[in-house]
């Protein structure tokens, strides 16, 4: 068995380099806390070795391949830590992200102490992760040319599952696992549906995204869908040509909501007993949606000046809706359906 962290060690780390996941990582029950915490921050450090553009993409290939393998072999947790600082030192702006890198061999070695069955749920996500992580550098050089889209809508499925989808799988695996009210979601019907949650929140994601995204030569649109709109990788770039894309972002919205569809019976079938567990969930599908509704109502949202972002006023709000209604079964539903219909907009 993992020995729970105190959360005061993680909590430092977890609030410097994210918001919204932080919350719902904040509110977990402590059976499953430090698990989800550190897989998250060992994920973490992986993704800033993957964005480290000062770093030659080799470079952080072999950086990735080192961390897979202390993940896989904790013995080795040093070895690579003091690498990734070697290699990043001085190349990583941000000093939370610095600080995270700083204490990676601390996570992975709290990592090693994980139980057998544990050990494996924490390897399999991570694996999946870096898996994705090793792919988006296959495809997208970032040598500064010309943004490269993915080749199909079955690649950009596959990328919100190893981005995200694997994670609501990794995270009703270990709560079904770890905490007795919610042990049915172990369920194959409702680990599908934890699959599309974190779907969902990745296509919130690639669209939100997608200006800075195209900016650094990536562009998560597959060919095929940008051709059926008759558009171009160059016209999403060009201000006098992206505003030909609203039926496309409006398809790229029809697939994020599909996924957020799915996953609302998974929120619906955690009990109101585990109102803490419900609401880990809720606010980052809500943040989405209001990432959603952002986007609709934006004049230009393929501008990398003007990034859609939720202010941090309305996660207040939305935390305090979504907390006297969690245990409300008919307001709890209402309540996620106006947020609905608003990231639907004129779909």
């Amino acid at each position: 068995m993992l020995r729970a962290v105190p959360d005061r060690e993680l909590d430092d780390i977890l609030s410097g380099v994210s918001r919204s996941f932080y919350l719902s990582l904040a509110i977990l029950p402590s059976a499953v806390r430090t698990q989800l915490s550190v897989a998250y921050l060992v994920a973490r450090a992986a993704d800033t070795i993957a964005d480290t553009h000062a770093v030659a993409a080799e470079h952080r290939r072999s950086l990735l391949d080192g961390l897979r393998g202390a993940i896989d072999d904790p013995r080795r947790g040093g070895e690579i830590a003091r690498e990734v600082a070697l290699r990043l030192e001085g190349a990583t702006p941000n000093p939370k992200e610095r600080v995270l890198l700083e204490r990676l061999g601390e996570c992975l070695a709290i990592l090693g102490r994980a139980s057998c069955e544990d050990g494996a749920r924490i390897r399999r996500v991570l694996g999946a992760l870096i898996t994705g992580m090793e792919r988006d550098l296959a495809r997208f050089p970032g040598t500064g040319g010309p943004a490269v889209a993915l080749g199909s809508l079955a690649e950009l499925d596959e990328h919100c599952y190893l981005a995200a989808g694997c994670v609501g799988e990794f995270w009703t695996e270990m709560t079904a696992a770890h905490v007795p009210s919610v042990a049915h979601l172990g369920q194959p019907d409702l680990i599908a549906r934890g699959v599309r949650l974190g779907k969902a929140l990745q296509m919130i994601n690639v669209i939100r995204d997608a200006p800075a995204d195209l900016v650094e030569g990536r562009c998560y649109v597959p060919a095929p869908l940008l051709a059926r709109h008759a558009l171009t990788v160059a016209d999403l770039v060009d201000p006098m040509r992206r505003g030909r894309a609203g039926a496309l972002l409006d398809e790229l919205r029809g697939i994020a909501l599909d996924h957020v569809d799915a996953a609302w019976p998974y929120v619906e079938a955690i009990p109101a007993t585990t109102p803490r567990l419900r609401l880990a969930c809720i606010w980052p599908l809500w943040i989405g949606l209001a990432t959603l509704a952002r986007l609709v109502v934006s004049p230009d949202p393929l501008d990398p000046r003007a990034p859609v972002k939720v202010a941090r006023r309305e996660v207040y709000r939305l935390v305090a809706e979504s907390a006297a209604v969690v245990t409300i079964g008919p307001l709890l539903l209402r309540s996620h359906q106006k947020r609905r219909a608003a990231a639907e907009g004129a779909r």
